[in-house]
């Protein structure tokens, strides 16, 4: 991505309009409620664009291109007039900074807060493999395991996001006890569908243990035996989905 033009003023446009879309399917999908959350996608070595904080804040199930601006990693304009006109950037962007920062592999950032990530993970309950063909990405990343950072603040500093990032490790996403959610991937359809998933992990926990089930993990003989069935279609299929899914609740029935 090094050889973007990042000097062209409002360019970019197709990578805005990922990231919006992107911030308003985890509102739609319930992962990302009112105004908290945001997602950022690294466009070089030092510059990110991050839904930002502007003076007619709507939240994220409303997000639009103008909300998505391009910034450095320590937060200043990325370029000319990216910041002006009342924007700022999340409070938690040395979040998706660390990350970015500590980890060459990752280039999509999702900060979420669902409601059953935090609550399963408040009543004892991991994020395991207790699926199989039902969502076999999601199997796949639970069987890896998904850490737990202990710290329910709010990451505001290279300090506070520096244990996060070591909380987080190797691992595609980590779980923010008290607090939300964060997942990263190769591509910001990856980093959301990663949150996606975990949450639906979540919520089938909470429902089976509010039935009086007891979570079981997902043998390794059936484990071994789900397939990876490609980008293709874990990524382009599922996104394309995801788009009109969320174009189709909204009035007019196309993207904003």
């Amino acid at each position: 991505m090094n050889d973007r033009d990042l000097t062209s003023g409002r360019g970019l446009t197709a990578e805005r309009q990922l990231v919006s879309e992107a911030c308003r399917i985890l509102a739609a999908r319930g992962l990302a409620d009112g105004i908290l959350g945001h997602i950022s996608l690294r466009i070089s070595e030092d510059t990110l664009l991050v839904r930002c904080r502007g003076p007619r804040e709507q939240g994220l199930l409303h997000t639009t291109p103008d909300d998505i601006h391009l910034v450095d990693l320590d937060g200043k304009p990325g370029d000319v007039g990216e910041l002006e006109g009342g924007w700022s950037t999340p409070n938690e962007l040395p979040l998706h900074t660390e990350v970015l920062r500590a980890r060459p592999d990752v280039t999509a950032v999702v900060h979420a807060h669902p409601v059953a990530v935090v609550a399963a993970d408040l009543a004892g309950l991991a994020i395991r493999p207790i699926i199989g063909a039902f969502d076999i990405p999601g199997t796949r990343l639970a069987a890896g395991g998904v850490p737990v950072h202990p710290r329910g603040v709010l990451i505001r500093n290279r300090r506070l996001a520096g244990e996060m990032t070591r909380s987080l490790g190797t691992r595609p996403a980590v779980v923010l006890r008290g607090h939300g959610l964060t997942s990263t991937g190769s591509c910001v359809e990856e980093a959301v569908l990663r949150a996606i998933s975990i949450d639906t992990i979540a919520r089938l926990s909470l429902t089976i243990t509010q039935a009086g089930g007891t979570l079981q993990d997902l043998p390794p003989e059936d484990l071994r035996e789900l397939p990876d069935l490609g980008s293709g279609f874990n990524h382009d299929t599922a996104w394309r989905h995801e788009l009109t899914r969320v174009h189709a609740s909204q009035p007019g029935g196309a993207p904003a």
